[in-house]
């Protein structure tokens, strides 16, 4: 008669356990002494019983095998953080891909280009972005623009303050000839311009061109 199957779940009876524990642990240090010889292979073996009692088996060093253990699991767990590494940037570089494309493709919609598949709500939302930016480019020329006349106009006044200290050190408060020197300043003022008031540049609009003919037709008799 044969042996029954055994369940595999933990032994209730603790001598039963203990001696179910002995044979099977020497069959398995039995097999793995086996393994190594026949083999050629590194075993080591580390059993800890209930009772917290050690056994250990080891075909060449149980240090040597932890070491090679320790460093075959680092370089198993930097493989895969490298790998995991690759995924992460193959998926940003996709990303970054559909991003440019999408990029691409709003610019070519702003040039006018590649029209065809947009609605007109889509168009109109066009529209309102290139009025917008254009507003925006408008503003940008004018402030440009306003801060360079400032600038001018500080650097006349300068000018203008520099030539009046510079004819009273030459000329005095009047000079040859009972000549003011209002009258000979070299700003391009006349005489009868206030030489202490700067000349200041404004920005004015550019006026439109009236292109029709203002002058009476000719009849011919």
């Amino acid at each position: 008669m044969g042996r029954g199957k055994i369940v595999i779940r933990r032994i209730d009876n603790s001598t039963s356990r203990q001696v179910t524990f002995s044979k099977r642990r020497n069959g398995l240090l039995k097999k793995a002494k086996e393994l190594g010889i026949l083999c050629d292979a590194e075993v080591g073996v580390i059993i800890f019983s209930s009772t917290g009692k050690l056994y250990d088996y080891a075909s060449s060093s149980m240090r040597s095998v932890i070491d090679r253990y320790k460093k075959v699991k680092e370089e198993d767990y930097q493989l895969a953080n490298q790998t995991s590494e690759v995924k992460f940037w193959q998926r940003e570089a996709a990303m970054l891909r559909q991003q440019l494309q999408n990029l691409q493709e709003n610019h070519r919609q702003m040039m006018g280009e590649e029209l065809t598949g947009l609605s007109v709500k889509d168009l109109q939302s066009l529209e309102n972005q290139l009025e917008m930016s254009l507003r925006g480019v408008r503003t940008r020329k004018d402030q440009i623009l306003l801060d360079e006349i400032h600038e001018l106009n500080q650097k006349g006044s300068l000018i203008h303050q520099e030539n009046l200290e510079l004819y009273d050190k030459v000329y005095g408060s009047r000079g040859k000839n009972g000549i003011s020197r209002n009258a000979i300043l070299t700003n391009g003022l006349s005489i009868n311009e206030d030489p202490h008031v700067p000349v200041n540049l404004q920005l004015c609009q550019p006026q439109q061109q009236n292109s029709e003919n203002t002058s009476g037709a000719t009849e011919l008799g």
